[in-house]
């Protein structure tokens, strides 16, 4: 299995970043698919998931400004984010599940993502 994560970088207070996950090695149509996030000193936390069937969540923090979304032709799942903060900073995995809690999920390599005040 194997979840390629790719589109971090270094961007400015109220910037835009898109981030994808190419998924291999599972019938991604029926797995639940999340992005977390690791800041520094930070406990690692969920940001946003999509349900195999498309049923979106979000933490509190990024509703409104963060979208997730599945292309299950080309086995990838996308995080757009916008109006991004200096404490959006952290390095972002992909992560892929057979239910909604994400219990024994894979996990793809994270992506570091910078926000500059």
């Amino acid at each position: 299995v194997q979840l390629q994560a790719s589109g971090g970088g270094l961007v400015q207070s109220g910037g835009s970043l898109r981030l994808s996950c190419a998924a291999s090695g599972i019938d991604f149509r029926v797995y639940d698919m999340a992005w977390y996030r690791q800041a520094p000193g930070s406990q690692r936390e969920l940001v946003a998931g999509i349900s195999s069937g498309g049923s979106t969540e979000y933490v509190h923090s990024v509703k409104g400004r963060f979208t997730i979304a599945r292309d299950n032709a080309k086995n990838t799942v996308y995080l757009q984010m916008n109006k991004l903060k200096p404490e959006d900073t952290a390095v972002y995995y992909c992560v892929a599940a057979l239910d909604s809690y994400y219990s024994d999920p894979y996990w793809g390599q994270g992506t570091q993502v910078t926000v500059s005040s």
